[in-house]
């Protein structure tokens, strides 16, 4: 699903304007990020949490050159579902494969 369908689905469903739904959709986006950003979690209770997982440093290795390289230490976003949205997907979605 894209944000565009995202923002026709709620558009459908309450009948507020597609261009004010497309705001409140990117805002809340926007607030997502900025919090990550400044290193402060999101939390949404029933969906999930947005935060900072830091990846230690690592030995990689370069494919072209065959010589091993140094990946730095360094924080990405991440997100942990819910339990109640995990179980719905792991009861309503068919394993793939």
């Amino acid at each position: 699903m894209t944000k565009a369908e995202i923002v026709n689905n709620i558009t459908d469903a309450t009948g507020m304007e597609k261009v004010d739904v497309q705001q409140v959709v990117e805002l809340f986006m926007k607030e997502v990020k900025s919090s990550l950003e400044t290193g402060e979690n999101v939390y949404l209770r029933g969906f999930g949490s947005f935060f900072i997982k830091t990846r230690a440093k690592k030995i990689g290795r370069n494919i072209t050159a065959g010589k091993p390289i140094e990946i730095p230490a360094h924080n990405i976003p991440s997100f942990k579902p819910a339990k109640v949205f995990l179980e719905k997907v792991k009861t309503n979605v068919k394993v793939q494969g």
